[in-house]
């Protein structure tokens, strides 16, 4: 098997040691496979090497043409670097002409495949995971989510404090993206002299305090469906996207069935109150409220309103998210407090599809060479 390296160890492995033949930059976390492929870029070409730069998409090139540039001799320079962006839609015909090349790679070459994640059943991926060095961009553990926002606060010359940390991973919805657009908008409106506060990311973000994903689910564990629904339409108002709302709520639903996981096997309520950023005297009751059969209820309307959302053929976007929270509300009337057959984990683990954190992405015109 191939050599497998978080994105902060790409950075020492470069300057440790010759380039890998072959990498794969794989992983759902959209900003650190493009700081990946960057790094990688920069690191064999330099800031003008794009002559010896070839492009492809796995849903238009062929295999052939893909190996040609591969086999080309760089010119003046002593590499050439070939980026395969969407790898996984590389057809299994196009992906067989490729096979001999992955099992004896040319070394003046680098071919840096792309993918948000690979089916590992198929002869291509097993073949690509024996070639490359793997880049694991998955998206971070919450533990991770708050030293990568600091550091990248640090990296833009903002200062935030704690607060601000937490309410920047809470309104991400897991998107670092969205961490970094905000973090960007505190760079060029806070002084270098003081931090930036939890006011400052809600006012630069264009919510009001009292409307984040936190305060929603407090709203949702309350069953107060008219506090629900406005903070729903504070949020559009705000411009925030109906998926980017659903996504921020479901990663907040996995947060709390964690919670609940900890508590049961004996873990304290200071702990789990941290992780929620509430009073450790109130965090039992919450999570009371928000019954397991409530949390399972939660993960299939999550599911059922992310093809909603991404299907376009249910109605209104502002209707599918107002039909969910209100539904939400219910299912905390109707469920009975904890206790079920099956905890949410096993729920998480039985679902056919996982709802993700959502990413708005402008995409640019594709280019070639």
């Amino acid at each position: 098997m191939g050599t497998a390296l978080s994105p902060l160890q790409l950075h020492t492995a470069l300057k440790q040691q010759p380039p890998a033949s072959v990498y794969l930059v794989t992983g759902e976390e959209d900003l650190l496979r493009d700081e990946a492929v960057t790094t990688l870029k920069t690191a064999l070409l330099g800031e003008g090497g794009d002559f010896n730069f070839d492009v492809f998409y796995g849903d238009e090139a062929a295999g052939s043409d893909i190996l040609t540039c591969a086999l080309e001799v760089p010119v003046f320079a002593e590499r050439r670097v070939v980026l395969v962006k969407g790898a996984e839609k590389i057809s299994a015909r196009e992906a067989e002409v490729l096979l001999p090349y992955l099992a004896a790679p040319v070394q003046t070459t680098t071919v840096i495949f792309v993918s948000s994640k690979l089916d590992g059943r198929l002869k291509f991926s097993q073949a690509l995971g024996r070639a490359a060095v793997t880049i694991d961009c998955s998206p971070l553990r919450d533990i991770q989510l708050g030293p990568w926002v600091s550091r990248d606060a640090q990296r833009l010359g903002v200062k935030l404090d704690e607060k601000a940390v937490g309410v920047l991973k809470e309104t991400s919805g897991g998107s670092l993206y969205a961490v970094r657009r905000e973090l960007e908008k505190l760079a060029s409106y806070i002084t270098t002299d003081r931090q930036a506060t939890e006011a400052d990311v809600y006012q630069l973000r264009g919510v009001e305090p009292g409307a984040s994903v936190f305060d929603l689910t407090l709203a949702i564990a309350e069953a107060q469906r008219g506090r629900v629904l406005s903070i729903l339409a504070r949020n559009l108002e705000a411009g925030e996207a109906p998926l980017r709302i659903l996504g921020s709520l479901a990663w907040q639903y996995r947060r709390i069935w964690k919670m609940k996981e900890l508590l049961r096997e004996g873990g304290r309520e200071g702990e789990a109150a941290r992780t929620l950023r509430m009073d450790p005297m109130q965090v039992k009751t919450f999570l009371g409220r928000l019954s397991d059969g409530h949390v399972r209820d939660a993960l299939r309307l999550f599911l059922e309103a992310d093809g909603q959302l991404k299907g376009g053929s249910s109605g209104h976007p502002k209707m599918v998210m107002e039909r969910v929270l209100l539904q939400l509300c219910q299912s905390v009337q109707q469920t009975q407090p904890d206790a079920p057959k099956r905890s949410p984990a096993q729920a998480v683990r039985g679902a056919s599809r996982v709802v993700s954190n959502v990413r708005t992405i402008t995409s640019g015109k594709r280019t070639g060479r």
